[in-house]
């Protein structure tokens, strides 16, 4: 924690593993911090991997006034108003689906296409689907992955035995895109250059904040450069360690409302 008060005017928060509990609920402590922050003017910002039909729908009517960080950094928007996209070369889509066809002859392999409009799917068992319908609000089920026409934001890969055993085979786009481990099932490839901490700096210079200004949260790989964006960034307890290696601080595990633990005592001291 801080030894100095902070000037606390955007707090961007991961989701899952971070600010959602257990059973992936928004903490009840959380809402009228949320209206606190709100009433105050603090920008509040999940930054997720989620898509942004699903933040917007987990948020409700506070929504609105909210920003939000989406698909890992891809989508950035503020108030209602998406103010960023990061769309893959369609030539490069195709690349990510045969790889991930090739390397389902293999293991239990699900591909999501992430498009701005919606997100599609063309495995439709119910394991998968549902799934991927916790991450995806607007979920498509199609024939062919690569007959969708919408711009692709991301490709997602989850693997129902490990990210770490599918990763060998997203392993070579690494010279060319982010390939980011977004959990211990799944495996999200972007452009280059494009996170949640891109996404965060882009919010931040559009509100006119200094990076001193800016409290972050998260636990896993992908919140990495989320961190390294935020003036004051913490760790969960039950992040992995190279979380831990970049944050400045280790907020309780998410189990323990630890998100909710640290704002109180930044907001209130």
């Amino acid at each position: 924690m801080p030894d100095e008060p902070v000037d606390v005017r955007l707090v961007a928060l991961d989701m899952d593993g971070t600010l959602l509990d257990g059973d992936g609920r928004v903490p009840a402590g959380f809402w009228p911090l949320l209206d606190e922050m709100t009433s105050r003017g603090i920008v509040v910002v999940p930054a997720s991997g989620r898509q942004f039909a699903t933040l917007r729908a987990l948020f409700g009517d506070a929504a609105a006034g909210m920003g939000f960080i989406a698909e890992n950094g891809t989508l950035v928007a503020h108030r209602g108003k998406i103010l960023t996209t990061d769309s893959l070369d369609p030539a490069a889509v195709v690349e990510f689906v045969q790889a991930a066809r090739a390397a389902a002859a293999d293991r239990d392999l699900g591909v999501v296409l992430c498009g701005v409009r919606s997100a599609y799917i063309e495995r439709d068992d119910a394991p998968f689907h549902d799934e991927a319908a916790i991450y995806y609000a607007d979920l498509a089920v199609v024939d062919d992955l690569l007959d969708v026409e919408d711009a692709a934001l991301k490709v997602s890969f989850f693997d129902f035995d490990s990210s770490a055993g599918a990763a060998p085979a997203f392993a070579r786009f690494r010279d060319t895109h982010q390939v980011v481990v977004s959990g211990p099932h799944w495996i999200d490839v972007m452009n280059a250059g494009v996170h949640k901490g891109a996404g965060l700096d882009r919010l931040r210079a559009r509100l006119g904040l200094a990076r001193e200004q800016v409290v972050a949260f998260g636990d896993y790989h992908n919140d990495l450069e989320l961190l390294d964006a935020a003036g004051h960034s913490f760790a969960m307890a039950n992040g992995h360690p190279d979380v831990h290696a970049r944050a400045r601080y280790v907020a309780p595990a998410h189990t323990e409302a630890g998100v909710v633990t640290v704002l109180e005592q930044l907001l209130h001291r």
